[in-house]
């Protein structure tokens, strides 16, 4: 009997109700119809307590982060899930910055520095992540301007590090003055669910 799947859905970005965070919702509400997931968690990072980075490195020796506070609940659930899906909107061609000390925070707990040059992923290629992504900026500018594409970078890079696996990425551009996510956005958010 296969094991019962867990999924992490992240939200970086300070609208609850704005576009990225209506595909984290589609996103959830697919893994919830298919089937595929028994326990889905969702955490949004804006009304989480994560102090900013120290750069003590205390994260290295410790495999955790050691300062107490909110951060300690991601990094179970992290350890535990089986597909992180993380919604972010574009700033200034980057990741919101909750999301970027979430990354920083966490860094003890996806990989080992070690002597190498090559960081040791801690996390199981079992795992997956996909990414959702908006920008005001449209087609195909927002990708021609690296404006969406800086995000997808820098959340790849964190999990490509940390040893899981990409899953996709979505992105929705051209977000200005629009509310209702188009349904190829939708459908390549529940393909993405459908293949995990």
């Amino acid at each position: 009997m296969e094991k019962s799947k867990k999924m992490l859905a992240i939200l970086a970005s300070p609208r609850k109700d704005g576009n990225v965070a209506k595909m984290l919702e589609i996103a959830v509400e697919k893994a919830c119809e298919t089937g595929n997931f028994e326990t889905v968690n969702f955490v949004n990072l804006y009304e989480k307590n994560i102090t900013w980075c120290k750069g003590c490195m205390g994260c290295k020796t410790q495999c955790s982060c050691v300062i107490e506070d909110d951060i300690k609940e991601i990094e179970r659930l992290l350890k535990e899930c089986d597909l992180v899906a993380i919604a972010c909107p574009t700033y200034f061609a980057n990741i919101s910055a909750p999301l970027k000390n979430m990354f920083d925070r966490l860094v003890g707990v996806v990989f080992d520095d070690n002597d190498s040059f090559i960081p040791k992923p801690k996390l199981s290629k079992k795992q997956k992540y996909f990414i959702l992504v908006t920008c005001s900026t449209p087609f195909p500018f927002d990708r021609i301007a690296g404006q969406s594409t800086g995000v997808v970078r820098a959340i790849r890079e964190f999990f490509h590090v940390s040893g899981m696996r990409k899953a996709g990425a979505v992105i929705f551009a051209g977000t200005r003055n629009k509310s209702e996510i188009p349904r190829k956005i939708i459908g390549k958010i529940n393909s993405i669910i459908e293949g995990c």
